[in-house]
């Protein structure tokens, strides 16, 4: 049994898996959230029950947090009870959010100032990743932060890319996440188009997928959730809609002119208004709006 103490804030569909494989790996697993219900699944896989936030905190060398938004994150850092005010020295806060580089710059400066660790460390593989814990980690931050969490990280991981100082690995994440909202739409339309012309989608992908054309939504997406009709991947329109409108946002900050980007969010903004929230975000390929 190591004697790393990890604290998972956060137990929704990605963290209760970290929390699953910190605690089945031999940590001292820790676990806080608002939801009764999540708090038992926790418990039921070893994860032990935090009071709270603060005392998640004052206990963890390691805090990963697994949250909707930057503004959750931030509450969680410079809260009452959070992790500036009741973490011990030299901890590290790991955020596996996708969240806003801006945001995670100021807390990694917040942090430093208290000699304090924070990184941001979103994560690609959805909640069959976290539960594998197979996870891919885009992360920024500084190197001597990274090397305290470290084990931590390799729990819930099989990939960690270093992109950068604080706020890259959000930049990352936001980049890799327009392009598979860019590429559901592109793969789309090429499927409607050779079924038009008289070829099934499963003929024209397997050629795709064996030459120049392929991605991970024609490798992956289509054959997985989408052919089938499944549409269970776990990643919801209401996620996907956040990450496009974030890297639109990140765009006019850094003032860059990216017009198919521009395009790209505009339609999945737009189509707020025939897929809920609560939908599986592939099914973005089905969606037809009105001219």
């Amino acid at each position: 049994m190591t004697a790393l103490t990890i604290g998972i804030v956060g137990l929704g569909r990605m963290g209760l898996g970290m929390a699953a494989n910190c605690a089945a790996k031999g940590f001292r697993t820790l676990g806080s959230d608002p939801s009764p219900e999540r708090m038992a699944m926790a418990a039921g896989k070893g994860v032990m029950l935090a009071a709270g936030l603060a005392d998640l905190v004052a206990a963890s060398d390691v805090v990963i947090a697994s949250l909707p938004t930057a503004d959750v994150v931030a509450a969680v850092v410079e809260g009452p009870g959070g992790f500036l005010a009741r973490a011990p020295a030299h901890a590290v806060l790991v955020d596996t959010s996708t969240s806003e580089a801006g945001v995670s710059r100021r807390l990694a400066a917040l942090a430093a100032a208290k000699g304090l660790g924070f990184v941001d460390a979103p994560v690609s593989g959805g909640p069959s990743g976290a539960e594998a814990g197979t996870l891919t980690m885009m992360i920024g931050g500084e190197a001597r932060h990274l090397a305290r969490a470290l084990p931590a990280l390799e729990a819930i991981s099989a990939k960690r890319l270093h992109v950068g100082g604080p706020g890259a690995g959000n930049v990352a994440k936001l980049v890799n996440n327009l392009l598979v909202g860019a590429h559901l739409l592109t793969v789309s339309e090429a499927v409607r188009l050779s079924e038009a012309a008289g070829v099934p989608a499963a003929d024209v992908l397997a050629v795709v997928n064996a030459a120049s054309g392929r991605s991970a939504v024609s490798e992956v997406n289509y054959p997985r959730w989408v052919l089938n009709g499944a549409f269970d991947s776990g990643f919801t329109m209401g996620l996907m809609r956040k990450d496009v409108r974030l890297a639109a946002a990140l765009a006019a900050e850094s003032g860059v002119d990216l017009p198919v980007s521009e395009l790209v969010a505009r339609i999945w903004a737009d189509s707020a208004a025939r897929l809920a929230d609560g939908e599986d975000f592939n099914r973005i390929v089905e969606d037809r709006p009105t001219p």
